[in-house]
């Protein structure tokens, strides 16, 4: 599970990354443990990669049409389509709402099951469905429906994928060291 940043306008990341470390940021230079800093810089770059795949994640949520009335349309006909009840606005509204707080794997774990559940015809019909609501709301008017929906498709999965995969590969030290050793035996 990625921790929860939450953004303080008067805090930079660096004094946020240090509180949630436990450092004292006013230790100076020459005292600080280069391990430490070494840890500091893979945790963070692993949630960075997780954070900004849960944002662009959110991002192509975005990108459908709302989940209001003028919408229900088109989530009725994504279910329809998809044969998913885990695309569902209901049914996705808590894990949006965590994902927007920072913590996108509910997010990604539902998409994924998803993708999961859907035969390859539900997948194209999803994508057929997708892509109609983006051509009609991005004025892309020059790439066919179906192409624009998979690739929509296609673009949600991996990324879903690369906020698991973030999460993951942060947990355990000793892979991380026994992946250095590999690497540097070659």
């Amino acid at each position: 599970m990625l921790p929860e940043f939450r953004s303080h306008a008067s805090a930079p990341l660096s004094h946020q990354l240090e509180q949630r470390l436990g450092l004292d940021p006013r230790l100076e230079a020459g005292h600080i443990d280069v391990e430490r800093v070494a840890d500091i810089a893979v945790v963070a770059s692993a949630h960075s990669d997780g954070y900004a795949a849960t944002a662009h994640l959110l991002g192509l949520l975005a990108a459908l049409p709302a989940p209001t009335a003028s919408g229900e349309h088109f989530w009725s006909e994504l279910w329809r389509s998809s044969g998913s009840l885990y695309l569902l606005p209901a049914n996705i509204k808590a894990c949006v709402l965590s994902s927007l707080a920072g913590e996108g794997t509910g997010l990604a774990g539902q998409i994924l099951s998803a993708f999961d559940e859907m035969t390859p015809p539900q997948r194209i019909a999803a994508g057929e469905v997708i892509g109609q609501a983006l051509a009609e709301s991005d004025h892309l008017p020059d790439l066919k429906t179906q192409v624009i929906g998979e690739l929509w498709l296609r673009d949600l999965e991996l990324t879903a994928w690369r906020v698991l995969h973030a999460d993951h590969k942060s947990a355990d030290p000793s892979r991380r060291e026994a992946f250095f050793d590999a690497w540097t035996s070659v």
